[in-house]
């Protein structure tokens, strides 16, 4: 998978350790700061979307990575290339949907110029006072693994449209235009933990956060199948437990806790000692390493994959 390798030498030449997890922990500042990128065709086709929503969903994408920091989103700027075609009421819906799901953080600045396609670039901050940010790195051999938020339903919206051609409207298609990044959830670990834990959001996958947390913190991670919270009617789908094990673009979070500090939440699994995800269905019993998980990921670079 093209993109993990080129992060991992972009962080390596940079000799940086800041790089790595959802956002940069700049500890001297008590800041937390990410930034991530939309691209016309690559993340999302206009005749499927609106303005509105695409704004929206430019500004929860990053929402999420602050919340899976833990930290608490603050502000954003936006750097947003247009096609000669785009017309006032484009910017105007753009920005109305991007206040929204910007939530509590404030929209400070940013850019706009031309360009053949619509780029959007987005940088945030969340601010680490009082709460205790997650690392990837974090994970221990008897922990537990819970998770909040609903996986499969953004890949299922996403394969809805791609095989009507069109734009329709039904809850998986809302599920991927309308993310709602874990706010709540990132705000009760971040203001009661008081030990090193992980956490990452699932915007590339349920699995690939597992695999990840599992890699960088080397250690195996064991997922019972019938705890992850799916919406039943995904069971439609032929392929529906490849998207809920997956499909990317929910934007749930997973967290490795001790025991002691999950009651309430979403238990589906634990860590154990070993590499790789362990995913326990029924009697079967599958042991993924991360070349395995990345076969069937989504690509940025055009990759063979295996939705």
């Amino acid at each position: 998978m093209k993109e993990k390798n080129f992060i991992q030498i972009i962080k390596n030449t940079l000799n940086s350790d800041y790089i790595g997890d959802d956002c940069a922990n700049l500890e001297d500042l008590g800041i937390v700061i990410t930034q991530d990128s939309l691209v016309e065709d690559v993340h999302f086709v206009t005749k499927y979307i609106t303005p509105y929503e695409l704004g929206y969903k430019s500004a929860m994408v990053n929402i999420s990575d602050i919340a899976a920091s833990g930290a608490k989103p603050a502000y954003l700027t936006v750097a947003i290339s247009l096609p000669a075609d785009c017309d006032e009421k484009f910017v105007e819906e753009f920005y109305r949907g991007m206040k929204s799901g910007a939530k509590e953080a404030k929209i400070v600045g940013g850019d706009i110029t031309g360009a053949d396609k619509i780029f959007i670039s987005i940088t945030a901050i969340g601010k680490t006072q009082g709460r205790k940010i997650s690392s990837r790195k974090n994970a221990k051999p008897g922990q537990k693994v819970v998770v909040s938020g609903i996986h499969g339903s953004s890949a299922a919206g996403l394969n809805e449209l791609l095989n009507a051609g069109k734009r329709i409207e039904d809850k998986f298609t809302k599920a991927h235009f309308m993310p709602e990044a874990q706010l709540e959830f990132s705000k009760k670990i971040a203001e009661t933990i008081n030990y090193d834990y992980a956490m990452m959001d699932t915007s590339d996958g349920l699995l690939d956060a597992l695999s990840t947390i599992a890699c960088e913190s080397r250690v195996k991670i064991s997922v019972d199948f019938s705890k992850i919270p799916y919406d039943k009617d995904i069971e439609k789908f032929t392929d529906w437990q490849n998207l809920v094990l997956y499909g990317g673009e929910d934007y749930g979070l997973v967290a490795v806790l001790e025991g002691k500090d999950t009651s309430g939440m979403i238990v589906i699994g634990e860590v154990k000692e070993g590499c790789g995800v362990e995913i326990l269905n029924g009697n079967c019993c599958e042991i993924l390493s991360r070349k395995d998980i990345e076969k069937k990921l989504y690509s940025h670079f055009g990759e063979n994959h295996e939705n």
